[in-house]
């Protein structure tokens, strides 16, 4: 059975009313913890036979088997968002009638497919080499996800971003094509890209943020160490990540989803999870009228004898961290939890 997430908060779940769409509403970062009320819809089609659907306070997911029947019945039928983060936005501003333009730097992690019309907000660690892959395919770029190397799609290079368009262009988009983004849990997230640049040989990574990350926090640091950036621990790792005054700036590696993809801004219409990418993903392509023998790869291209980052392996590198260093991380990435529906990962958080 597939299982999509509503993105909603246990402590706001009494205050939102659901009207047929599988996402709920999004509590928004950029709102004041006061400015909390009800959850209005805007005049959208309704998905048939689902006007009511089953939830509970706190639920955690909801089941959209009928949505997909709907689906099958209504293929044109395209989901659409509140103005639940817009009406916050403007409380936390001050004006309902001040709205945050959306800007070219909003929409820069975004890549466009005009065949299918579809939006893809890049989530780095959450499958998004290879859903460029799929976008190359799609866009007829490639014939087969296979055929494309890591290299080739990596920077995503053969792709059109939404940054690059005009105004009028940008704004077309939003409105008319199916806006998607892929998430993954936050600390599960973070640990993989630990793993990827700083446990690999990486002559980015490791000159640009290892030696900033060891001189600043590793008591007497070898000369290796300091020229190299080389061995930095996770636990010096995510002392960078906290501290205000980073020797160094933030990666979209690890950086909030919430800065990234702008959801407050952008109303997605499809948010998927990492933890169920193939249902989720193909769920996705049938949506969209995708070839049938286009599905999405699962192989990966990066260390590949290595075994993928796991809850398992998560909770190891965590456990190396102190009570509050864990809380402070949690603490960090909190907004994206919440945002995204994802539990507290450890029992003692708060």
């Amino acid at each position: 059975m597939l299982c999509l997430t509503i993105a909603v908060c246990q402590e706001h779940a009494q205050k939102f009313k659901f009207y047929g769409f599988w996402r709920g509403a999004v509590p928004c970062p950029h709102c004041s913890p006061g400015a909390r009320g009800d959850y209005y819809p805007r005049n959208s089609p309704r998905v048939r036979g689902a006007h009511s659907p089953h939830w509970s306070p706190g639920a955690r997911v909801l089941c959209p088997q009928r949505l997909l029947l709907d689906w099958e019945i209504h293929p044109q039928l395209q989901y659409r968002h509140t103005a639940y983060f817009r009406d916050h936005l403007s409380h936390a501003k001050g004006s309902s009638n001040n709205r945050r333009i959306i800007t070219p730097y909003h929409v820069s992690r975004i890549f466009v497919e005009d065949k299918y019309r579809i939006l893809y907000c890049e989530v780095p660690k959450a499958g998004c080499s290879n859903w460029k892959r799929v976008l190359m395919v799609l866009n007829g770029l490639a014939s087969s996800t296979k055929d494309i190397q890591h290299n080739t799609v990596h920077y995503g290079n053969y792709l059109k971003r939404l940054d690059g368009f005009d105004r009028k262009g940008i704004y077309h988009r939003l409105n008319t094509y199916t806006k998607m983004l892929f998430i993954r849990e936050p600390f599960e997230k973070l640990v993989s890209a630990f793993r990827d640049k700083f446990e690999h040989p990486n002559n980015y990574y490791h000159p640009v943020f290892g030696k900033a990350i060891i001189s600043r926090y590793r008591v007497n640091a070898s000369k290796e160490a300091l020229r190299t950036g080389s061995g930095v621990k996770f636990k010096e790792f995510i002392q960078y990540l906290l501290d205000v005054h980073r020797p160094v700036g933030m990666d979209i590696h690890w950086d909030h989803v919430n800065r990234l993809c702008s959801p407050c801004l952008i109303d997605y219409d499809f948010v998927g999870k990492f933890e169920s990418m193939e249902e989720d993903a193909n769920f996705f392509l049938h949506l969209i009228g995708a070839p049938q023998n286009l599905t999405f790869p699962r192989f990966k291209d990066r260390h590949s004898n290595e075994e993928r980052t796991t809850t398992k392996i998560t909770q190891s590198y965590f456990a190396q961290l102190s009570p509050a260093q864990r809380q402070h991380s949690y603490d960090f990435y909190y907004m994206d939890y919440l945002m995204f529906n994802y539990s507290k990962p450890f029992e003692d958080l708060y």
